[in-house]
């Protein structure tokens, strides 16, 4: 669109995507005191932006730049072959890289860089990198030195971040206009190392232009911009009301575990609907909360019975979680059915609550009023009756399909958690770490998406803000106490912490 509706010539973009391939490079290079690059290009344009690089660093260091897959310049694409074209009488020393034996004679060389360049692959690359391709990979990936990448890591689907084979791992990654999606998404991402967006002149408004580019990265500035102002004569009750339904034999501390973190990120009073034999134990565990007992079934999960209940709570409450800890018995999973379909109140469906829908979508559809859903994969998987990994191999997209689909907000968990609106929009979280990797974080997730919802935020505001903030808190938890023992309960102790980042004017 840059080339042929703004007139800018595919040669002028790629002097300047290959300018900022070289400024990195020279960043890292003086980093080391090394003097010593190769630049590993395929044949097509991301190719020709090592190309520029190659020219650009040549003055001041010693670059050698391996073409792969090719045997003479007319194997290039066209600009490459133009920018190969002015390698002559600069001090750039070429070798072209088309059997394993010459593959084998660089991969004995490649321990000897300072630096390499990655620019084999672009963003269009599908699928597993074979024959020289891969073998030149594995050799830039068993070389021990640092690697930058251009636009993508070879090997990295640009689209998913799906990694079907062998692919680069760089240490600094360059990318151009702005972020890929298979650079915050993983596998792809674990690939990426620092990310540096580089402007090379295309505008805004083309990418704002793009249907599919409705893909954005919070920021910290945004996420900050979405939580509701408290005013100065705040009280609970205008702090928005919380009902969290669930629980069962085994399974009280997910009710738990999302009651705190509800209140832990704002609501001024928070209810919690559990079986009438779990009541005792959930008045020792929560302090601040309301117990709300109720008809209970077998295995003290909750019974049918409870429906007009439930359904009169949910009148006075300004949000409502469904599902933590609810179990799957019959009983309790043809509750959740009636409930998602007569809650007036906003709702967040989580856990069992999701297990319980799995055939019986298209009721999601006839809600009338506000529903956000928080699968992780699996419950995601069986929502859409396909498998984990297939989810995992599009998480934009299924989180995209399943939201126009439900006409509902999508949270899809994760690392990289994936926020779907009904209309198309799509928020990648980027907050969080691996040690959140352990039972309970979701129902604290859940807390905080009904806390916001609660205190007014829109609902596709509210589930973006939520994850932003309940991975920040993770972030911090890890700052403070380290990841490997983490627990959901560190998260949802350090939500207050997390969100006093927010000016406090904001909150006077």
């Amino acid at each position: 669109m840059a080339v042929e509706e703004e007139g800018i010539p595919s040669l002028e973009l790629m002097e300047r995507a290959g300018e900022g391939v070289a400024r990195a490079a020279r960043d890292m290079l003086s980093c080391g005191a090394g003097r010593r690059v190769a630049v590993v290009c395929g044949k097509g344009n991301n190719g020709g932006d090592g190309l520029v690089a190659a020219r650009r660093l040549s003055a001041s260091f010693e670059a050698s730049v391996c073409v792969v897959g090719a045997t003479r310049p007319d194997c290039l694409s066209p600009d490459s072959r133009a920018n190969f074209e002015r390698l002559p009488g600069t001090p750039v020393v070429v070798q072209w890289l088309s059997d394993p034996g010459e593959v084998a004679e660089f991969a004995r060389a490649a321990p000897t860089f300072d630096l390499i360049i990655d620019c084999l692959f672009g963003t269009g690359f599908k699928g597993p990198a074979s024959g020289v391709f891969a073998g030149v990979i594995d050799a830039v990936n068993a070389s021990g030195r640092p690697v930058l990448a251009v636009d993508i890591p070879s090997g990295v689907e640009g689209d998913t971040g799906a990694v079907a084979g062998p692919a680069v791992v760089a240490e600094k990654t360059v990318t151009f206009a702005a972020p890929k999606v298979g650079l915050v998404q993983f596998p792809g991402a674990g690939h990426v190392g620092e990310m540096d967006v580089v402007d090379i002149g295309i505008p805004d408004r083309l990418v704002e232009n793009v249907p599919d580019s409705r893909i954005f990265v919070t920021t910290e500035q945004e996420a900050d911009g979405l939580l509701p102002h408290r005013p100065p004569d705040a009280h609970k009750g205008t702090c928005g009301n919380v009902l969290v339904i669930g629980g069962s034999a085994g399974m009280s501390g997910a009710v738990s575990l999302c009651a705190q973190a509800a209140l832990r990120s704002g609501a001024g009073l928070v209810r919690a609907a559990v079986p009438e034999g779990l009541c005792d134990i959930m008045e020792t565990k929560l302090t601040e909360v309301i117990t709300v007992p109720v008809a209970q079934g077998r295995r003290r999960s909750l019974s049918l019975e409870a429906a007009d209940v439930l359904m009169e709570c949910g009148r006075n409450a300004s949000a409502v979680a469904l599902g933590p800890g609810m179990s799957t018995e019959p009983e309790a999973r043809d509750l959740a059915r009636r409930l998602v379909a007569g809650i007036e109140a906003p709702l967040v469906l989580d856990a069992d609550g999701l297990n319980a829908m799995a055939g019986s979508t298209d009721a999601l559809t006839k809600r009338r009023h506000p529903l956000v859903l928080t699968p992780h994969p699996g419950e995601m998987a069986r929502l859409l009756g396909t498998d984990t990994e297939a989810v995992q191999r599009d998480r934009i997209g299924a989180a995209r399909r399943a939201a126009a689909d439900w006409e509902a907000v999508v949270v899809l968990k994760g690392a990289g958690t994936v926020t779907a609106g009904p209309d198309g929009d799509v928020y990648v979280n980027p907050t969080g770490n691996s040690g959140m990797a352990t039972a309970g974080m979701g129902d604290v997730l859940t807390g905080c998406v009904a806390s916001m919802l609660a205190q007014g935020l829109g609902v596709l505001e509210a589930a973006v803000a939520a994850a932003w903030f309940h991975g920040y808190a993770g972030d911090l938890a890890a700052r403070m106490e380290g990841r490997v023992g983490m627990t959901a309960g560190d998260v949802a102790r350090h939500l207050p912490l997390a969100l006093r980042r927010v000016p406090e004017e904001r909150w006077s």
